[in-house]
């Protein structure tokens, strides 16, 4: 649709609200007929680790597909929440001008990494198989798990991967949570939050349960203050109603042992390349109202030796926003997209560029 024709758009949904329940049911399905269930043909991972793991169904991520156009798959690896599939809605178009999308939804009920791995490895490896290396797109939680991956993996050597974009990285959880008695810049909300919800270990079901909502509320107002002052259109409105289901019905367990995940990934360390092929790194303009003023990451990858170190190949970008008054938040992919979506697709036009060439030559 044209841009143009946008603001008018919000403006008759805002004016019938009996719309704003069409537009957005309409956006849904649309999703829901594009995007599908998948699993690779070849899983020896996944069920190899089957008899090792409490419960499959409470540890396994759900794996979906959207079909793309070129021949260099995106294999989406999102933050706490929303899923990977609301998590990019307004770079989906964009993914698929160069390949397929894969999407990693976590599993509600709990969490594993090691399963994680296992699931991703076996998906890398079915593109292989399909000579194709995919891009690896990960979001704020989801960077610690690709980081610990590509680091810890012990067949990660046997895989083949183009590139990995990191969308305001949290690689360790002293990224979100420092060391107690630190309160320089003030404590942020979310926090707070992660810290009680680790306590909360010592008092049993009901004192993680107790925590787990505070933390549903947190990110309920996290979202909802993005999307302030904003005209929304249908696919907001689908994707809001989406997230919001999603907070409100996942477990406490699932919550709570995707924040123990968090807990173990090791800060990293300059010296040990985390990848060595082409790496994306995205930056927001307010970073530091999420993350600790002590981070880790964002110490090393403003250093430029220090981000050399952990990716050799690695570019460094800050999304700012040109409108005054609206800065570009933590990770903000569905609100400011348009800051967003340039600097992710020129870095993908130097990834398929050397195919070109291979092509021409």
């Amino acid at each position: 649709m044209h841009r143009s024709v946008l603001p008018l758009v919000g403006k008759t949904l805002v004016r019938h609200p009996a719309m704003i329940g069409f537009a957005s049911a309409a956006s849904g399905l649309m999703r829901q007929i594009a995007i599908k269930p998948f699993a690779p043909k070849n899983r020896r991972r996944e069920f190899l680790l089957k008899d090792r793991v409490a419960s499959l169904h409470a540890c396994r991520s759900q794996i979906f597909k959207e079909k793309g156009t070129g021949d260099m798959p995106t294999i989406v690896i999102g933050g706490f929440v929303p899923d990977a599939t609301e998590l990019v809605e307004f770079q989906r178009s964009l993914f698929k001008e160069y390949g397929s999308i894969y999407y990693l939804n976590y599993p509600r009920h709990g969490f594993s990494c090691e399963m994680f791995f296992a699931q991703l490895a076996d998906l890398i490896e079915y593109l292989n198989g399909r000579d194709q290396r995919p891009v690896l797109f990960g979001v704020s939680f989801g960077c610690g798990l690709m980081a610990n991956f590509l680091k810890d993996f012990p067949e990660i050597t046997t895989l083949r991967i183009r590139g990995v974009a990191l969308v305001s990285p949290v690689l360790c959880s002293q990224d979100l949570i420092r060391p107690e008695g630190d309160k320089a810049g003030g404590v942020r909300m979310l926090e707070s939050n992660l810290k009680r919800i680790i306590n909360s270990g010592s008092e049993g079901a009901a004192g993680v349960e107790r925590q787990i909502e505070r933390a549903r509320r947190c990110f309920q107002t996290l979202f909802e203050s993005g999307a302030s002052n904003r005209i929304l259109t249908g696919r907001h409105l689908s994707i809001r109603k989406k997230i919001m289901q999603v907070i409100e019905t996942t477990p406490s367990d699932g919550g709570y042992q995707r924040v123990l995940a968090l807990q173990r990934f090791l800060s990293p360390e300059t010296g040990a390349p985390i990848f060595t092929g082409p790496a994306l790194a995205l930056l927001a303009e307010d970073e530091e109202n999420l993350l600790v003023p002590s981070s880790p990451t964002l110490a090393l990858l403003r250093n430029p030796e220090q981000r050399k170190s952990l990716f050799p190949r690695g570019t460094l970008r800050k999304v700012v926003s040109a409108r005054a008054g609206d800065s570009v938040a933590h990770a903000s992919l569905i609100f400011h997209h348009h800051c967003y979506n340039p600097l992710i697709g020129a870095w993908y036009d130097t990834l398929r560029a050397p195919m070109l060439f291979a092509v021409v030559g």
